[in-house]
């Protein structure tokens, strides 16, 4: 029997949930909680085997609470349940040990499937998130070719762009570059939209890429 929390700030959702995960005979919930602070005592009193986790939640967000669970529990698996399918989330959550990113319209089916594989050390990825990571692959594969920047334009770029340059280059989330640097993630998104425009690339992907290109790590 696979012990299974649900991690959700929506009562009504964690209840439904509930429900669904009840009518299959191999999963049991053992647990729910509103916010990642919650799921940790309970991870501590119970010692779930998979986590069903929210990604926008009040106080620590899902992408956070999937960094401290896999850092304390790296045996317990992780799966990203959530209507969001933001770069920075779907990132960050890989990133820190997730063993799956589902969207909230999926079916039962694929949900228990997605516990499953996570059980036997696979992961499953909505098909649209999966897209995401082609194109961040793809973009890694063509960095050979180079992304090039005009000198003129580094010019334009002030201090503070240029520390969220280097945040970026390092894979830190928008929440993590807003915390390192005494920002809020607005400013954050702000000036990353401000540097895009500045050096003429296309999304975050190309930055980092090209970051890491250029050494820009140092700055």
């Amino acid at each position: 029997m696979v012990k299974v929390l649900i991690v959700d700030d929506q009562e009504l959702f964690r209840d439904s949930l509930s429900i669904i995960i009840s009518t299959l005979d191999d999963l049991e919930v053992t647990g729910s909680a509103a916010n990642v602070n919650d799921a940790l005592k309970n991870i501590e009193e119970v010692k779930p085997d998979v986590v069903l986790m929210d990604i926008r939640m009040p106080g620590k967000d899902g992408v956070e609470g999937t960094r401290i669970i896999k850092n304390r529990y790296p045996e317990i698996k992780v799966i990203v349940l959530t209507v969001f399918d933001d770069d920075d989330y779907v990132y960050g959550a890989l990133k820190y040990g997730a063993s799956g990113y589902l969207l909230k319209g999926c079916s039962q089916k694929e949900l228990h499937e997605a516990i499953m594989a996570a059980m036997n050390g696979g992961a499953m990825i909505n098909p649209d998130i999966a897209m995401k990571m082609i194109h961040w692959f793809s973009e890694i594969a063509k960095k050979t070719s180079g992304i090039q920047v005009d000198k003129k334009q580094l010019e334009n770029l002030s201090e503070s762009e240029l520390k969220i340059i280097n945040a970026v280059s390092r894979g830190l989330s928008n929440k993590e570059i807003a915390s390192e640097l005494y920002l809020s993630e607005g400013t954050v998104r702000n000036y990353i939209s401000s540097i895009l425009s500045k050096l003429d690339l296309r999304d975050r992907t190309q930055l980092a890429i090209w970051a890491v290109q250029k050494e820009l790590s140092d700055i």
